[in-house]
């Protein structure tokens, strides 16, 4: 069983010089970098540290991903954040609970005693309501049903036709879907420390961007659904 260790990033510099050196490369048999032409010097700085890295190809977050799926050679990905929401030392964790036979499994931020200190009221209510909507409609029993911070068998993306969706949100849609087709899923307690970086992001947007989401995420889940 082959794992890639797949982050995106975009102007990163703060968070991957604190975060990639406590990643260990044995942890993992690939480390994939996808990076969104950054100019604060992100790929510069993984470059010469050693890192292979990626430029992306078309703009924006979902895309980044894409790309990061269709390149990646593992059986399994794992999809990490660089700016400092993701803790390094969760990934071992996260490959021996899914090399136990599990389609997925989440570091769950709600966890048992997992907190996330990265939450606002409304991201934390959102996070709430969403995963408790999302276990009601289609059978789930998450208590982290949205978190990025998460391993997954890659043949998911082709079974479950989440490539047929590209613009839609991966782990929102992922979470559904395997919750629908009542697939093997798991999660472990996982802080969510803040970010490094406080400024809106293309992962982080404001307010008005937050809100937007929460209105993409009741499209995903009203089509679903309805869908067969």
């Amino acid at each position: 069983m082959k794992i890639t260790l797949f982050i995106p990033t975009f102007n990163e510099i703060q968070g991957i010089k604190m975060i990639m050196p406590r990643i260990k490369k044995e942890w993992v048999n690939e480390i994939l970098i996808i990076d969104g032409n950054s100019t604060d010097g992100t790929k510069e700085w993984l470059e010469q540290s050693g890192y292979r890295v990626a430029t992306q190809k078309e703009p924006g977050l979902l895309s980044a991903w894409w790309q990061g799926f269709e390149t990646a050679t593992g059986d399994i990905i794992i999809s990490f954040s660089p700016d400092g929401n993701s803790v390094p030392e969760l990934i071992p964790a996260l490959v021996d609970k899914i090399k136990e036979g599990y389609d997925i499994v989440i570091a769950s931020r709600y966890k048992d005693d997992a907190k996330s200190d990265d939450d606002t009221w409304m991201t934390g209510l959102g996070n709430f309501m969403f995963t408790k909507i999302i276990n009601l409609l289609f059978g789930g029993h998450y208590t982290d049903a949205l978190g990025m911070y998460r391993a997954f068998r890659k043949e998911l993306i082709t079974s479950l036709k989440l490539d047929n969706d590209k613009n839609e949100i991966f782990e929102v849609l992922l979470s559904i879907r395997a919750a629908k087709q009542r697939l093997k899923i798991a999660e472990i307690p996982g802080d969510e420390p803040p970010r490094v970086d406080k400024e809106d992001s293309r992962a982080h947007p404001g307010i008005w961007g937050k809100f937007k989401g929460g209105l993409k995420m009741i499209s995903i889940i009203i089509k679903e659904f309805f869908k067969s």
